[in-house]
């Protein structure tokens, strides 16, 4: 399985094209915006778009949802229909934060915990991780040891936590139980920023480091 990163929409949220190098086929992960530079990348590449997956629903991830959908004719999948409420919401968020006008859908798959979900013959695993969103997902390779985790995880920080049904508490918890457990050796591809791996962010992040959730001895002797 092969990966391209398109920088889009005014926040420069890392859509990512993905594709089997065999068949060709490919999907878009969260396409926020700017779908004249997503689909030039996509037919230069000679690539055939079967689908698109979101692994949450705020503005600068799914804005082009819908047009992308109709203007290819493909299935969207994902998140977890615990994002239902900001899809809802997507017209009124583009207006907020000024982007081009967006409208809702309703995905033709909704996605959960165990699931899978897949891009020709490659398979992605798909992880609950609430906490950013209510239902954020996450698409995770274990043949290429790779994950697109969405506004979850970054290298040297989390998502935020003071949107809407946003927890700090269940963001952490879905990083060190469902992210970390993958192996330190993965690589993730984060909604923002540059790539990084699980053992780097166990090592040093500052909010998730394994450090700050070991047992400090006791001093009483």
């Amino acid at each position: 399985m092969k990966f391209t990163i398109v920088p889009v929409t005014l926040f420069q949220q890392n859509c990512s094209i993905v594709w089997d190098e065999a068949s060709k086929q490919a999907a878009v992960v969260d396409p926020g915006g700017d779908l004249p530079r997503v689909l030039a990348h996509i037919d230069r590449a000679g690539l055939r778009l079967e689908k698109i997956l979101l692994t949450h629903a705020h503005v600068d991830h799914a804005a082009a949802t819908a047009e992308l959908a109709a203007l290819r004719h493909v299935p969207i999948e994902g998140p977890h229909p615990e994002d239902q409420f900001l899809i809802d919401d997507l017209e009124q968020q583009a207006r907020r934060y000024g982007f081009p006008p967006s409208r809702s859908f309703v995905p033709t798959r909704w996605l959960d915990e165990g699931d899978e979900v897949t891009v020709g013959t490659g398979v992605l695993q798909v992880k609950h991780c609430p906490g950013h969103t209510p239902g954020h997902v996450v698409f995770y390779s274990a043949q290429q040891r790779l994950a697109f985790v969405g506004d979850v995880l970054f290298a040297g920080s989390v998502g935020r936590s003071d949107f809407p049904r946003g927890h700090h508490g269940t963001l952490i918890r879905s990083i060190r139980e469902r992210l970390f457990p993958l192996g330190d050796d993965v690589r993730f591809m984060p909604g923002h920023g540059p790539m990084s791996t699980m053992g780097m962010e166990r090592q040093s992040n500052p909010y998730v480091a394994d450090r700050l959730f070991t047992p400090r001895p006791s001093d009483s002797g």
